[in-house]
């Protein structure tokens, strides 16, 4: 049958080479030590693991005040793993440690609404900037 998904919230003993495979779809994506770097900086972290292949198979990360607001700025779930509601349990799991926060935020693409309305979240207008020359995340140019 399918192997068990594990989901934590910790980092602890989590290694770059545990995140390849991710960013599907950038142009410029980061590597892994930037991944790890992106998750460490989240205020909120939920990682979904395969123990079997002692791999991260999805992720979802928040940004917040702790008081107020969060900002969901990254979901995914590796492409051999999709369709078997493993992003949808990411999101249960991140709006469950969030309910108390009055705003909770995110930006999709069209395609993807149906998806983030499963969880009663409503279309809002989003003003964004993107850099893509700063897309892989790091700063040394």
């Amino acid at each position: 049958g399918e192997p068990m998904i594990e989901y934590t919230e910790s980092l602890d003993g989590i290694r770059p080479d545990q995140l390849r495979g991710f960013f599907d779809g950038w142009p410029s994506r980061p590597d892994p030590e930037t991944h790890l770097a992106i998750l460490k900086g989240s205020s909120h972290v939920i990682l979904a693991t395969d123990p079997d292949d002692d791999r991260v198979v999805g992720f979802i990360t928040a940004v917040s005040d702790g008081v107020l607001a969060a900002y969901v700025p990254l979901l995914e779930v590796r492409s051999p793993y999709r369709g078997r509601g493993i992003g949808r349990e990411l999101v249960r799991r991140m709006l469950d440690r969030l309910e108390r926060l009055y705003m909770v935020d995110l930006v999709c693409d069209p395609q993807m609404r149906p998806f983030y309305e499963q969880f009663d979240m409503k279309p809002a207008t989003a003003m964004a900037i993107r850099r893509r020359d700063s897309q892989s995340g790091r700063r040394d140019g």
